[in-house]
């Protein structure tokens, strides 16, 4: 199941907004007596933790929803688990977590879950606060409408647990959708690959490529080539750049009777600066644009297996401080997820392939290419020249046909032996062909060549005697009875059986 989330504002008036405001403080003050109680006993279970502290809070809020204590325990418990955690992986500093804001959960029972379920245009909630229920209205957007519609079709779910949230003086209902994966029939083939500033993506439409369409006209048949600019290399050397101005500008306050500095990076004020530039908004914005231009239609989508750390991989061997940075600064794990979340969700389903040689050799004559002056552009040893990003991506489009002839050069499919060394059987022979039938396709590219004479024909004859001459001679001498060989050319060795399908 997939997981939407969907923020709603509520149309609150002056008391119901005391109201709000004083659950939210008396929640608030629940979740930080807990967690600090969690994190210096190391006592996390939600079960413990409740029967330690639900009936001094009923006693001391005796006008707040029973459930609504139980859900600040269990939220308090999870930050505790995660602070713990974070603290034996030394990523925190502090003795317990400082809980500044948090959104209070109604369940089931503290909210019209029901009455909101059954409901075709639900525009007001019944929630449980100080003194009883009171009625509020909401405002919904297109968004809302969309996902309401998927749990009236069938297609979703609204999940039971609501939550209620203040961001800048408004008050938001959060609606948690559970939505089933689509399963479409798909209509094109993607692949892309993730680089510095660039996602390069090939598409092959599948209706037009398998039709009769491609017998007459054969652009069809050529892969759609084009790159969606994403600046993540840019963004971060611009970000980089202006840190370095924040640091030397903080670097007086901080200065040690030494002449040293203390780390600027780790002081309040460096951090509450760099929180204004919202980089981390700016790559989630883009992250989230590739991936909904990847699925706006069901596809099978192809890239390269990255595997866990794909940057740590990259920056071996570079030397260069600002390149390495770049490079890890690339969010190629989150690019992929994102796109897997979202394939779910519109019927796509993505399929990983080796990144062996996938932008080193050509994908017109499977040639190994020769490097140029710019980084980008290489040339083929046959003459021309090939964008090593529309290489790359053309060359996955190769790595998926079941019964193409690059499966003797290719090697099998990354999902047939996913944990393969690649470079180990570099010049064995290919376990899914015999090697025979790799060298006797070779020799048949090799020998039946066209003529570079015009018109182009597979073998080129010598001239022939004159009719009346041939047939003089047919006439005196009857036809001679030829052996039959058991191989149709006295050189060419026969075929196993079952192994013409890939010629």
């Amino acid at each position: 199941m997939l997981r939407r989330s969907v923020a709603v504002e509520l149309e609150v008036t002056r008391e119901l907004n005391k109201l709000l405001y004083s659950v939210e403080s008396v929640y608030l003050n629940i979740v930080r007596e807990v967690v600090e109680y969690a994190v210096a006993n190391n006592v996390t279970g939600a079960n413990q933790l409740q029967r330690l502290f639900y009936s001094r809070y009923r006693l001391e809020y005796q006008g707040l929803h029973s459930h609504l204590v139980i859900q600040a325990i269990k939220q308090a418990s999870e930050i505790a688990k995660s602070f713990i955690a974070r603290r034996r992986k030394s990523l925190v500093n502090k003795p317990y977590p400082e809980v500044k804001t948090v959104s209070i959960r109604f369940d089931e029972t503290t909210w019209n879950y029901e009455q909101f379920v059954k409901s075709i245009t639900p525009v007001r909630l019944s929630l449980s606060l100080l003194g009883g229920r009171r009625e509020v209205w909401l405002r919904p957007h297109k968004r809302f409408w969309q996902y309401w519609w998927r749990v009236l079709s069938g297609e979703a779910e609204l999940a039971s647990t609501l939550m209620i949230k203040r961001k800048l003086n408004k008050w938001y209902a959060i609606f948690i959708f559970e939505l089933r994966p689509r399963e479409e029939e798909p209509k094109s083939i993607i692949a892309f690959d993730i680089n510095e500033n660039t996602v390069a993506v090939g598409k092959i439409n599948i209706k037009t490529t398998v039709n009769k369409v491609a017998n007459w006209n054969r652009q069809y048949a050529t892969p759609q080539l084009y790159s969606i600019r994403t600046d993540f290399g840019r963004l971060a050397r611009r970000y980089e750049a202006i840190r370095n101005k924040i640091i030397e500008k903080l670097k007086p306050r901080f200065a040690l009777p030494s002449g040293n500095y203390v780390n600027v990076t780790n002081t309040r004020e460096f951090r509450k600066q760099v929180r204004k530039l919202r980089e981390r908004d700016r790559k989630v914005g883009r992250v989230r644009q590739i991936a909904n231009e990847l699925t706006k239609t069901p596809a099978i989508i192809i890239t390269e297996e990255l595997g866990e750390n794909p940057q740590e991989s990259m920056i071996d061997g570079i030397g260069k401080d600002e390149l390495r940075h770049r490079i890890k600064q690339t969010p190629f794990k989150s690019i992929e997820e994102a796109v897997v979340d979202k394939a779910l969700e519109h019927g796509s389903k993505l399929f990983h392939v080796s990144s062996y040689r996938n932008s080193r050799i050509c994908p017109v004559h499977f040639t190994k290419l020769e490097r140029t002056d710019d980084w980008h552009v290489l040339k083929c040893p046959l003459g021309h020249y090939v964008h090593r990003d529309y290489a790359s991506v053309t060359n996955m489009l190769w790595k998926i046909t079941p019964k193409a002839w690059t499966k003797g050069v290719w090697w099998s499919l990354k999902g047939l032996s996913r944990n393969m060394n690649w470079r180990k059987h570099e010049d064995e022979s290919n376990p899914l062909i015999p090697h025979s039938i790799v060298q006797y396709l070779r020799a048949i590219l090799k020998t039946f060549t066209a003529s570079e004479q015009s018109p182009a024909m597979p073998a080129r004859g010598k001239p022939m005697n004159s009719t009346r001459y041939k047939m003089k001679v047919a006439a005196r001498k009857p036809p001679k009875k030829r052996r039959r060989s058991a191989s149709p050319h006295p050189l060419i060795p026969l075929l196993p059986l079952g192994c013409h399908g890939y010629l």
